[in-house]
């Protein structure tokens, strides 16, 4: 499978997953640090639109700030760093993640409104949870007042205002089943 190159200014969907589909987030501590190394190593160098940790993958939306390289290296820090805590901490050995990060393009507004929505549902779409309350999304993030990395007004911005954004949230999402948005 051939990657897809990075482009400084441009967004992309971030995706993986564990590999065989095993877990990769035991427990809330597991994430915490994850977000905390994402933020250590990806800080200025990317801008965070959604995100979206579920026990055995994650999503980001994100808009590269700074050169592909830069940014792909900074990626692989992360993931390492991650996957050498999480094998001390449960007494595991070898590859966590799949292979590569999977990358997809975002070619216009519409398909970044619509994987924002996917995002934040995902915890609703694969355990049946409330992802209004889903404490590892990025969804409390833009009901919040809270200061926060997340671009909370850019992406209120793109649904228009507060209202429209939890309102497409809320509505039944048959763009999940279209061709371009997948695991």
């Amino acid at each position: 499978m051939k990657l897809e190159v990075l482009k400084k200014d441009c967004y992309y969907h971030i995706y993986n997953r564990g590999i065989n589909g095993t877990n990769i987030f035991e427990n809330d501590v597991n994430k915490i640090y994850f977000l905390k190394q994402l933020a250590k190593y990806l800080e200025n160098k990317i801008s965070i639109f959604a995100y979206c940790l579920m026990n055995n993958h994650f999503h980001l939306v994100i808009r590269l700030n700074t050169e592909e390289k830069e940014v792909t290296q900074a990626f692989s820090n992360l993931f390492n760093s991650y996957a050498k805590a999480f094998n001390r901490q449960t007494n595991r050995t070898g590859s966590l993640f799949e292979k590569h990060f999977k990358r997809i393009s975002l070619k216009d507004e519409n398909y970044l409104r619509q994987l924002i929505v996917y995002v934040h549902l995902n915890p609703k779409y694969h355990f049946d949870l409330d992802f209004t309350n889903f404490k590892f999304s990025s969804y409390q993030t833009f009901l919040s007042n809270k200061e926060t990395k997340i671009e909370r007004d850019e992406v209120l911005d793109l649904f228009g205002d507060f209202e429209n954004f939890v309102f497409c949230h809320n509505q039944k999402n048959d763009f999940l089943n279209e061709t371009y948005i997948f695991e």
